[in-house]
């Protein structure tokens, strides 16, 4: 199955250097002990690596830098240089934290991708032709959606290998298998027909 990492950030604008990607890496949650340290609710498969002690990372565009960090369960505990106390991190309660990355960088996992990576890829069947383009991807908790803007208008695509065959960032496309009704109005079984023949 395909993994798609959500992100704030714009698609990658071809000719354009230095893009950055904003990477969702959790949720600040409500305020631990009296030292500054607030509860995280992660979204992100490397939180030793994005919580790195002196990583830079963003709320509201407002940066903070990690002083500590440890896991508790599935969540973590941070601690930010900027922040002293507790009353100054219960202001923080809410706020979606994320990384910002060089647009060069890709997941570890080869079946992972940023959504900006795919926003604007070309969507074509196994043989070439072209089917639309991928206009956004939505997290939607069960499973990832692909929306495809066709010549029939938004279709929605689950974003899974049986579906998805292949995402090639190489070439800009994902290849697309248009099972009938998936990208298209037409039915799967024409009923009227099959009352006929009996």
């Amino acid at each position: 199955m395909w993994t798609s990492l959500t992100s704030t950030a714009e698609p990658p604008r071809a000719g354009v250097t230095d893009v950055t990607v904003d990477v969702v890496v959790g949720t600040l949650g409500r305020a631990h002990a009296l030292l500054g340290e607030v509860f995280v609710d992660l979204v992100t498969d490397s939180p030793q690596r994005r919580f790195a002690r002196g990583s830079v990372l963003y709320a509201d565009n407002r940066p903070f830098t990690v002083e500590s960090f440890r896991l508790q369960g599935p969540r973590g505990i941070v601690r930010w240089r900027e922040i002293a106390d507790r009353s100054a991190a219960e202001a923080l309660v809410g706020k979606v934290l994320v990384a910002r990355l060089d647009d060069s960088e890709t997941p570890a996992d080869q079946d992972e991708f940023y959504d900006p990576h795919l926003v604007g890829l070309r969507v074509v069947d196994s043989t070439g032709n072209e089917l639309g383009t991928v206009t956004r991807v939505d997290h939607l908790g069960f499973q990832d959606m692909l929306a495809v803007e066709t010549s029939s208008g938004e279709r929605l695509v689950p974003f899974v290998s049986a579906l998805v065959p292949e995402v090639d960032l190489v070439n800009q496309r994902v290849v697309v298998t248009p099972i009938p009704g998936l990208l298209d109005d037409d039915a799967a079984v024409d009923s009227g027909d099959s009352e006929e023949q009996q």
